[in-house]
């Protein structure tokens, strides 16, 4: 099963050093287990050199395998569990950073509409660790931010949120909105990776694509951190627009969020669950979920 995790992995970040961080271990011994599956297997897995890895045509057909015989083994801990207790009243309901209050008004009506049968208690975390959560079993069902790259959950969309430039006020006051061109004098600051969701990757390389290269990287920051940055007269950044977004609470008195008329990212928030459960012991949970979220709110 270890060897199977490993593999799993480097496929899907098809990085081996990328995957070794993702598996708290060195790449070297990591590289070496990938190669005794290949020898056990008696099969290539993967085509590898100095400047890419890609699946061989038996790595993609191990690859769903692998994930299915994971999902199985991760899942004996909570269904020997409820095998063997009377009933399950407590479950997790993963909830990432800095939720929108619609969002988590909706979370408190869920709670209180399941409140006979489940206790549902909220998880914090990123999104790959709530997508992880819950496809290993440890979370009932989660929101998440998008995209997501484990695809074999189910989820559907329930906020999109708009966003907008956060800039030094000084540099662009009596400004109702700002354009690309605006923000090339700056550099792009953003979350710091650890509590940044992916989509944040995505915004990074379109603002690269529209010529904005120029980066700070922070870490062992929060949102803070990028609100000193940027009131400095030093950076941008890319934040919600609407003011009642968490987010917003962190800016300095010198910093000023502003629609970007010539991009416009919306950041999606998904709920998300395991196709198995929400037709076995948390079907009730999962359709009531579905029912309190299924208007796709805008902000």
């Amino acid at each position: 099963m270890l060897h199977l995790r490993y593999f799993v992995a480097v496929a899907e970040e098809l990085n081996f050093s990328a995957a070794a961080r993702r598996l708290h271990m060195a790449a070297s011994p990591l590289s070496q287990r990938v190669r005794d599956l290949e020898r056990e297997l008696g099969l290539r897995l993967f085509d590898r050199d100095t400047h890419r890895v890609a699946l061989t045509p038996a790595g993609s057909a191990l690859l769903p395998i692998a994930r299915d015989l994971l999902d199985r083994f991760n899942a004996v801990p909570w269904r020997l569990h409820e095998a063997t207790v009377a009933q399950t009243c407590s479950v997790l309901m993963g909830i990432p950073p800095l939720l929108h209050p619609d969002l988590r008004s909706r979370v408190i009506t869920l709670t209180d509409c399941v409140q006979e049968r489940f206790e549902l208690q909220r998880w914090p975390g990123s999104t790959m660790a709530l997508a992880t959560g819950v496809r290993e079993g440890k979370l009932a069902l989660a929101l998440a931010r998008l995209p997501l790259s484990d695809m074999g959950l189910e989820q559907v969309v329930v906020m999109s949120e708009l966003m907008g430039a956060a800039v030094p006020a000084d540099r662009f006051a009596e400004r109702d909105s700002v354009a690309l061109a605006d923000l090339k004098e700056l550099a792009y600051v953003a979350p710091a990776k650890e509590i940044r969701p992916p989509f944040f990757d995505v915004i990074d390389h379109s603002l690269a694509e529209h010529g904005i290269r120029d980066r700070i990287d922070l870490s062992d920051t929060g949102f803070s951190g990028i609100s000193e940055v940027i009131s400095c007269g030093m950076a941008f950044s890319i934040t919600m627009l609407a003011p009642e977004s968490p987010m917003r609470r962190y800016y300095e008195e010198n910093v000023l969020v502003l629609p970007i008329g010539d991009f416009q990212p919306e950041l999606k928030t998904a709920l998300i669950w395991r196709r198995d459960r929400a037709h076995g012991d948390l079907k009730d949970l999962v359709a009531l979920a579905r029912e309190v979220f299924e208007a796709h709110l805008h902000r």
